[in-house]
C-alpha cells in the first residue's frame, strides 16, 4: 500500500493580512497530480484541515473539492481533526462521506476503532486519533486519570496497540500531537501546560507507521513516526522549512521505504537585512520582488515612509522591524521579550511571582491554572 502523509492544511489561514485560499488551492492541485503519477491508495491528512473552528462557506468548498479530485484520482483519503478544528463541524456527515471512500476521524471515543483497507497483502488497520484535549475525553473514561494531554494518548495508544493485536495485519496511526524531539514554529502556540505536555516518542511504539499532525516543518522521530509538516508557509520562521509530504510504501511485513517528495511554493519567503536605501537600490535583491518579503532595516534613524518605499520595490513585502546599528541600552527588556515563547501558564506563573514578591502558584493552583485553560480550550474547540 502506498500512502502520502500530510498535515496542517489550514485552509483558511491568512498570511500577514493576505488569503492563502488560492496558493493552497494550487499546492492540493499538486497533491492530486501525485496521487495520479505516483499511484497512491491513501492520503492522510492529520489534523487542523482547517484554520478556524467555524470555517467559511469558501473554505468548505476547499476541502469538498480536493477530497472529491483525490477520489477521482484514485486514492481513499483519511482525516483528522486538529486543536484548530472544530471535531464536531468537521465530522458533519462523516457516515455519509464514508461511503466514498472519505473517512472523516472526529469521535474520541472510536479512536481504536480502525478504518479496514485491503491491498494485495491483505489488510491494513489505519487508527485516527482526533485532537483529544483531555478536559473533552475525561467523562468518557472516569476509570482512568486522564489530566495532561501524553496521559490522554498513552492511553488511546494503550488500548490501539491491544485492538491492532488481536487482529492482527499491519496497522498505521494518525495523531496530531507536540511529540518530544520535534521542533515547533512561531505559528503554532504551545499545546503544553507549563511545558509539561509533550508527548514521549515510545507513547507511540508498536504500529508500522505514525502519521504526525501539528509541527509545520517536517520531522523524523524514528524512521517509523514522521511530521509532514504544512503545505504552505505560514510564518517567515518556516521559510527555510521545504514543504512537501512523505511517501509511505507498506509491504507485506510492514514499512519498506519512505520518500519525501517536494511540493510547489506558489510565493517563496525571504528575509532582507539592510539600510533602506540599500534594500530599495542595490541589484543584488532583484530576484526577491516576487518573493514575500521580511524586511529589516539598520538605518539609525528610522527612514520615513519606509514599508510604501519597499513596496514599491518588492510589492510582497508583508513585514518590517526597524533594527538600527547603534542601539542604546537601557536595560530594561521589553515585557514581549520576557514572555516570548513561554505559554499561557508559565505567564501565569510569572505574574504570580510578581505580585507576591517571588512567591509563584502553589502545586494546587498550578492545577486550577491548567484546568482553566484547559477548559478554555476545550470550550473553542467545540465552538
Amino acid at each position: 500500500m502506498r500512502i502520502l502523509h500530510t498535515s496542517d492544511w489550514h485552509i483558511g489561514r491568512t498570511f500577514h493580512g493576505h488569503s492563502t485560499v488560492g496558493a493552497l488551492e494550487t499546492v492540493l492541485s499538486a497533491v492530486v497530480g501525485l496521487v495520479r503519477e505516483r499511484s497512491i491508495d491513501l492520503v492522510i491528512v492529520a489534523g487542523d484541515v482547517f484554520d478556524s473552528t467555524m470555517p467559511a462557506a469558501e473554505h468548505y468548498g476547499v476541502l469538498g473539492r480536493t477530497l472529491s479530485s483525490l477520489r477521482d484520482a484514485g486514492a481513499a483519503v483519511v482525516v483528522t481533526s486538529g486543536n484548530h478544528d472544530s471535531a464536531a463541524r468537521l465530522g458533519y456527515q462523516a457516515e455519509f462521506a464514508q461511503l466514498a471512500g472519505i473517512h472523516v476521524l472526529t469521535r474520541p471515543e472510536r479512536h481504536d476503532v480502525p478504518v479496514e483497507l485491503q491491498d494485495e497483502h491483505g489488510p491494513v488497520n489505519l487508527y485516527g486519533i482526533p485532537y483529544l484535549e483531555p478536559s473533552l475525553v475525561r467523562h468518557l473514561y472516569p476509570e482512568a486519570t486522564l489530566r495532561r494531554h501524553s496521559d490522554v494518548l498513552a492511553f488511546a495508544m494503550d488500548r490501539i496497540r491491544a485492538d491492532a493485536a488481536e487482529r492482527g495485519g499491519r496497522s498505521v496511526v494518525v495523531s496530531h500531537c507536540f511529540a518530544t524531539g520535534a521542533a515547533g514554529s512561531d505559528v503554532e502556540r504551545d499545546i503544553t501546560a507549563g511545558g509539561l505536555d509533550y508527548v514521549p516518542l515510545a507513547t507511540f511504539d508498536g504500529p508500522d507507521y505514525v502519521a504526525l499532525g501539528h509541527i509545520h516543518g517536517r520531522a523524523t522521530l524514528s524512521e517509523r513516526v514522521r511530521y509532514s509538516g504544512a503545505p504552505l508557509h505560514y510564518s517567515f520562521s518556516e521559510a527555510d522549512k521545504p514543504r512537501g509530504a512523505w511517501l509511505v510504501d507498506l509491504g507485506a511485513e510492514g514499512l519498506e521505504t519512505v520518500e519525501w517528495v517536494a511540493l510547489p511554493v506558489p510565493r517563496p519567503l525571504a528575509r532582507l537585512t539592510g539600510t533602506l536605501d540599500e534594500l530599495i537600490t542595490s541589484p543584488e535583491y532583484a530576484e526577491y520582488a516576487d518573493h514575500w518579503i521580511a524586511a529589516t532595516i539598520t538605518d539609525d534613524t528610522r527612514p520615513l515612509d519606509a514599508m510604501p518605499k519597499l513596496q514599491r520595490r518588492f510589492p510582497w513585502c508583508a513585514q518590517l522591524e526597524h533594527r538600527p546599528h547603534t542601539v542604546h541600552d537601557d536595560g530594561h527588556a521589553s515585557y514581549a521579550s520576557r514572555i516570548e515563547e513561554k505559554s499561557d501558564v508559565e505567564i501565569v506563573a510569572g505574574f504570580l511571582e510578581h505580585v507576591r514578591n517571588g512567591r509563584g502558584p502553589s502545586e494546587a493552583e498550578a492545577g486550577l491554572v491548567d484546568d482553566a485553560f484547559s477548559a478554555l480550550r476545550a470550550a473553542e474547540a467545540t465552538r
